[in-house]
């Protein structure tokens, strides 16, 4: 498990924001063709449903564009070949000149999904966006809404609370020089990357397949989901582009941790500590006491 927010080192529902090196800004692992097929597929069978882009943002998606060909270029050689118009990674090639969204294109690079933000006069405002890989949100349902109408599911961080009013100060004070990052979690009953289920339904859902199942079931078949989200404002049109790169890891993996005994208490404990809206948020009303006990069980063995 490459990050572990779950394990107490980090607060759940906070904004936890950190600054961030842009050399570690795109990460690329073992799984990017996995990843890379996974978009084509998504976008093959489900192309409205992954992709919006207001008519208006094409000079900030090739901003956007040319910053991740940049990036790619200094940092990921080994995986990825610029060749004049083209990106060779491994046995598929991306031009760079297609006539296709340069954002669309950009998704093709990386296993990252790639979200643009645009201030407008009611705040900063979802404009364009890559999202094949939702965390259990709609990207059509949240397009070209406000940054605090889109949060308005999470406790505590809806319109016209604190939470809302600081994130709207720091998207206004991020400057092209300090990006950030911070990380998010949840759980899911299977391994899929495309995971749109609405919160609603994600209560009645997320367990699906271990409700019925011990504690040593349930750490083999549920599934945590780790997002590493990254805000860089974009210095020549001022708009904001969102990063949110997943990982997904059997709960049983905790076991082979380094440090396994830490990591499942945190993870224990966090959930023991989370309220009732915070666990129907999470989808894990019905669930968190089978999971604590699997964690418990990982921790003592």
């Amino acid at each position: 498990m490459r990050y572990t927010p779950f394990d107490g080192s980090s607060k759940p529902f906070t904004i936890g924001l950190k600054p961030m090196d842009l050399a570690t800004w795109l990460e690329v692992d073992d799984a990017l063709e996995p990843y890379l097929a996974e978009k084509d597929r998504l976008y093959a069978e489900l192309p409205d449903k992954v992709f919006v882009e207001r008519g208006d943002t094409r000079d900030a998606q090739q901003e956007v564009l040319d910053l991740i060909v940049e990036n790619l270029a200094e940092r990921h050689g080994a995986t990825h070949g610029v060749e004049g118009s083209d990106v060779r990674i491994g046995g598929r090639i991306v031009s760079l000149s297609a006539d296709v969204p340069p954002l669309k294109i950009a998704s093709h690079l990386v296993q990252e999904d790639l979200v643009l933000m645009r201030k407008d006069v009611d705040g900063w405002r979802l404009v364009a966006a890559s999202l094949c890989f939702p965390s259990s949100w709609s990207l059509t349902e949240k397009y070209d809404r406000a940054l605090e109408d889109i949060h308005q599911p999470v406790p505590q961080f809806g319109r016209g609370t604190r939470m809302a009013e600081l994130i709207a100060r720091m998207f206004d004070k991020l400057q092209p020089g300090n990006p950030v990052e911070r990380m998010n979690w949840s759980m899911q009953g299977n391994p899929d990357l495309y995971h749109p289920l609405s919160h609603a339904s994600r209560i009645d859902r997320a367990g699906e397949g271990i409700r019925e199942l011990s504690a040593q079931e349930v750490a083999a078949r549920a599934f945590i989901r780790v997002e590493r989200q990254t805000l860089r404002k974009l210095p020549r049109t001022g708009d904001i582009l969102f990063t949110i790169r997943i990982y997904l890891n059997p709960l049983a993996r905790i076991a082979a941790h380094d440090d396994h005994i830490r990591v499942a208490d945190g993870f224990a404990e966090q959930l023991s500590s989370m309220d009732r809206d915070q666990l129907a948020y999470k989808g894990l009303l019905q669930d968190r006491d089978r999971l604590v006990s699997a964690l418990r069980a990982i921790s003592r063995n």
